[in-house]
């Protein structure tokens, strides 16, 4: 059963009159009659008495003619349902981003996104670069947005941001009186408070450190926290050094709780994940473009 027999069967069954359906439905009449005759065929049934001139209903059709109507009507209603997915009228978009892009880059975006096209419900978890990565391979996420790089085939990754490193200590701590740092300094000269093993801050901090010549395992690490508000709150509290997001820290900053360190940190990228063979959304394909804007 197709559903233009469906829609031919539901047509003549309200009028009992198969020129006057064929006209409501822009078909021939022998193309109506055709269809119902094969309808009836291949079923066995009898949907409609001939008499003389006139169609009427047979009980069988009188039965059929709600189920028929019904499914038409959730066909029409799958068809408005995709036609509002691709026009972004309605639909679902999951994201999954790392901490410092979910809390400070992002938000402006989604709110944009969301003015633009309200009927698209955007649900985004917050990870850290290797649980986004994760998701977006294994599908829990169609976009994913991360610090730094990955190693990471199976998916496209495109730069939609710059982000600046600093490192803070608290106003009493010896590096706050602006002198110049070095290389050096960072692993002899304090302990640091750490994002964990996989934040994107923490591996963009230790590959600048080995670009440098220092190593990594060199650093003092006092407190390992898994968020950058822990972290900003823990050095704010002790004489520890961070390294963090300039956007995470302005604040902290701002209100003088926190002093930026004489050290220059190269700036890290921001990019956005998509797996390379998995259908976008257009909904996923205009967040993106909106990220490149």
């Amino acid at each position: 059963m197709t559903f233009e027999q469906l829609a031919i069967f539901v047509a003549v069954a309200e009028r009992e009159h198969l020129t006057n359906a064929a006209e409501a439905i822009h078909l021939t009449p022998s193309a109506v009659s055709s269809a119902i005759k094969n309808l009836e065929a291949y079923y066995g049934v009898e949907l409609f008495h001939r008499v003389g001139r006139r169609i009427e209903l047979t009980e069988t059709g009188r039965s059929f003619l709600g189920e028929a109507k019904a499914t038409l009507a959730r066909v029409r209603s799958a068809e408005l349902m995709l036609s509002e997915l691709g026009g972004l009228q309605r639909g679902r978009l999951s994201l999954y981003a790392s901490q410092t892009i979910a809390s400070y880059w992002l938000p402006p975006l989604l709110m944009r996104f969301h003015s633009d096209y309200p009927g698209i419900e955007l649900d985004l978890t917050i990870g850290n670069t290797r649980t986004v990565t994760e998701a977006v391979i294994d599908g829990a996420a169609e976009l994913g947005f991360i610090e730094g790089e990955v190693d990471a085939p199976a998916l496209s990754m495109k730069i939609v941001a710059q982000d600046a490193l600093v490192i803070v200590v608290p106003p009493h701590h010896p590096w706050a009186d602006g002198r110049r740092l070095t290389a050096a300094d960072l692993a002899t000269g304090t302990s640091w408070v750490m994002r964990e093993e996989g934040s994107g801050t923490r591996s963009e901090f230790e590959n600048a450190v080995a670009k440098l010549g220092a190593s990594p395992r060199d650093l003092d690490v006092a407190l390992v926290l898994p968020s950058n508000e822990a972290v900003l709150s823990a050095v704010c509290s002790g004489q520890s050094a961070a390294a963090i997001s300039s956007a995470a820290a302005r604040a902290y900053l701002g209100q003088g709780l926190l002093v930026q360190a004489a050290f220059d940190l190269p700036a890290r990228s921001f990019r956005l994940l998509r797996h390379k063979e998995r259908h976008a959304s257009k909904a996923a394909l205009t967040l993106e473009a909106m990220c490149k804007g």
